[in-house]
């Protein structure tokens, strides 16, 4: 079972930035692609960006494109999110996880293993 282990959540006012890392517990994720997700209060868990087992293919949902940045090592078990410009609209509970495969999924199902998540607060 692969452990994931977020962090860089947290509170910050509308404008401002903060930066997620995940980090995996086993090198075997350093094939496999890597994503983010959140899920605000009262909806449901969607899709934000995602990344190939090389840092390669960077993938984003439409409501953070040119916002937020995914990064990750080549063959590396560490995927990290900046995200620019935040607005309240981004509150929610961000999940990093590992992709079944090594390409940059964008679909939940498509991935195998979820961390417990880091909260993400944007005051206005």
């Amino acid at each position: 079972q692969v452990r994931l282990v977020e962090s860089g959540g947290g509170l910050v006012q509308a404008g401002g930035s903060l930066r997620l890392s995940c980090t995996s517990s086993r090198r075997t994720s350093s094939n496999n692609g890597m994503g983010w997700f959140r899920q605000a209060p009262g909806k449901g868990r969607e899709f934000v960006a995602a990344i190939n087992w090389r840092g390669g293919s960077p993938t984003y949902a439409d409501s953070v494109k040119g916002r937020f940045t995914i990064t990750k090592a080549y063959g590396g078990s560490t995927a990290n999110l900046q995200m620019n410009s935040l607005t309240p609209e981004d509150t929610a509970v961000y999940y990093c996880a590992v992709a079944r495969s090594s390409g940059a999924a964008t679909s939940a199902d498509m991935y195998s293993s979820w961390g417990q998540g880091t909260q993400v607060t944007v005051s206005s």
